[in-house]
């Protein structure tokens, strides 16, 4: 089967593989091998905060399990549901050329998998290496649906980097002592903003700075003088991180499953839908201590959020130590930005840059075909007739793109485009621009209220795309990380303020900007990417704060085929769900 799959909600530290295809046929060491997985979706008892309560998992597991392969590899995942949500799994990062139907935001490339069916994932790793991850897309299931999806260089190539001692998964998420599929749903109902996490988790776990946690911690247990690969993820739900270990640096090498430049930080931000890896050196000899390693959000808007911490515990491995004398060592804690430090974000995320090399390089599209500019913000939508509302002024929070909130169809929407059906589905007049222009970042317009449609931007195959995302003050500027299906893009430019057509530009950054699938939007600011529409099929795009893409803050791309054989989307799978 090419691998063992591995079961511990707690991921061990090394992955074991079973190289036994690749020893007997070593071709298929070059060419990639056929993996395969099966995900069950059941319910399963958790206890965490001291609360135990029944949550949607993977194979019983929280944290899923650890999908891993190589690049070039062939991935078939068998998903049944045995539980009566809906589910689809997203798997974030791929790319998905020309398998646009395995991508699986609901509704929008498939209809979910009903209760009581299956459906199997089928497709390969076309050029791609590093962190990712996947998680459930539909609803806020994602908030216990979701586990590391770790992309191997092919065989033989080695990293760009020194060769780490271990590599460790490390993924950030959120803990409800309640259902969030009630907190969600009472938020919609409502028009208000909804009930924040209890807890944030590393690998699951909350950790000792939370009431009744001290037993879920998650220990990272490490040897002195030793190289670490920690494998970063953000898949909290709402909310956007700060990073450190206390006493320790970290040197940043890839983003989003793409090398970067190597440099050094005490701290670094992650947003939801991110991957970063570090290289964590270990001090040279034992320290006689531990060390937290601990994370907590930065925070931009005006609506309430979890102000917790998590932390785990980085501990050095010693003969001379039992357990109990090893709790007994001075704890160092680290220290984290304030909430609001939007100038160690920015600072940080200006470090990043493509490694732009010979092997791995930035193919920055240097013409543009088309260039967009959307507004990206909040707004409201009126309350029904005899309801009261919770949003502001007796209104329901809503979010937009362009002032457009996206209506989700029930017919997803590469089925309507595939076979022709679009009518009824959607309409292909997203605005490229805003309708009503304003001072953007300044005082909001008098009316809030967003318009309402299920609108697409459609593109001809390989065209050039140069996409300016602007922030607005509507309701309070803040950060939002936006993720693009189907595609990495590149970010050749980002600024405070309102972005000016006729000076920013000549600014942008066209030889190594950092190429990545999620990029947060600076509060009060504007971000610019550019990508090459060389994918056919319908791609999603809506901010990662999960909160606001329920809200609406979401479209889609639809890019046609192109003229030869590997520019065209497949066929459907026989066995592709049914609405």
């Amino acid at each position: 089967m090419g691998v063992i799959l591995l079961s511990s909600p707690a991921f061990p530290r090394i992955f074991i593989f079973s190289f036994i295809t690749l020893y007997l046929i070593p071709e298929l060491a070059l060419a990639g091998i056929t993996r395969h997985y099966k995900f069950d979706i059941k319910l399963q008892n958790v206890t965490r905060l001291c609360h135990t309560k029944s949550i949607v998992t993977v194979n019983g597991q929280f944290p899923g399990p650890r999908i891993v392969a190589r690049e070039g590899d062939h991935l078939l995942i068998k998903v049944v549901n045995h539980v009566q949500n809906n589910i689809s799994i997203h798997w974030h990062g791929i790319r998905q050329l020309q398998t646009g139907w395995a991508d699986r935001p609901a509704f929008v490339t498939q209809c979910p998998i009903q209760t009581s069916q299956s459906y199997v994932y089928n497709f390969t790793i076309v050029g791609q290496r590093g962190t990712l991850f996947w998680h459930a897309h539909i609803s806020w299931l994602r908030a216990t649906v979701y586990g590391p999806l770790i992309i191997l260089p092919k065989r033989g190539v080695p990293y760009p980097f020194a060769k780490p001692y271990e590599e460790v998964p490390i993924i950030f998420g959120e803990w409800w002592n309640v259902d969030p599929e009630s907190v969600i749903s009472q938020a919609l109902q409502t028009g208000g903003g909804p009930n924040v996490s209890d807890a944030y988790t590393i690998n699951g776990l909350p950790g000792p700075l939370y009431n009744c946690s001290a037993k879920d911690t998650f220990k990272l247990k490490v040897k002195p003088g030793k190289t670490y690969l920690l494998r970063l993820i953000n898949a909290a739900l709402n909310d956007e991180l700060f990073f450190s270990i206390a006493n320790h640096s970290l040197t940043v090498v890839e983003a989003d499953a793409v090398y970067v430049k190597p440099f050094e930080t005490n701290t670094l931000l992650i947003t939801p839908g991110q991957t970063t890896n570090v290289v964590l050196k270990t001090i040279p000899h034992y320290p006689n201590a531990t060390f937290l390693m601990t994370a907590r959000p930065y925070v931009t808007g005006l609506g309430t959020f979890d102000n917790s911490t998590v932390a785990g515990i980085l501990e050095y491995e010693s003969p001379l130590h039992s357990a109990a004398s090893i709790r007994n060592l001075p704890l160092f804690k680290p220290s984290l930005p304030p909430l609001n430090d939007t100038s160690f974000a920015t600072n940080f995320t200006n470090k990043l840059r493509s490694l732009a090399s010979a092997q791995f390089p930035a193919n920055v599209p240097q013409k543009v075909d088309r260039h967009f500019f959307f507004t990206i913000g909040l707004g409201t939508s009126p309350c029904q007739q005899n309801q009261t509302c919770q949003g502001p002024n007796g209104t329901m929070f809503a979010a937009s793109i362009n002032n457009v909130s996206f209506v989700q169809s029930t017919t997803a929407l590469l089925q309507a485009h595939f076979f022709g059906q679009s009518n009824g589905v959607y309409t292909p007049d997203f605005p490229i621009t805003p309708l009503f222009p304003f001072n953007y970042t300044n005082n909001p317009p008098n009316n809030t209220m967003v318009s309402n449609g299920t609108k697409l931007v459609v593109l001809p195959f390989n065209t050039s795309v140069e996409l300016v995302m602007q922030d607005t003050s509507i309701l309070g500027a803040e950060s939002h990380p936006l993720h693009l299906h189907g595609f990495n893009f590149f970010v050749v430019g980002q600024g405070f303020g309102n972005f000016d057509p006729n000076k920013d530009p000549s600014k942008f950054n066209h030889v190594d900007p950092i190429e990545r699938n999620t990029v947060g939007v600076p509060s009060g600011g504007w971000v610019a990417i550019r990508f090459q529409a060389d994918n056919p099929g319908v791609w999603f795009m809506h901010c990662h704060l999960e909160i606001h893409t329920s809200w609406g803050l979401k479209m889609a791309w639809v890019v046609l085929d192109g003229k030869l054989p590997n520019q065209k989307l497949l066929p459907p799978p026989a066995d592709l769900p049914k609405c």
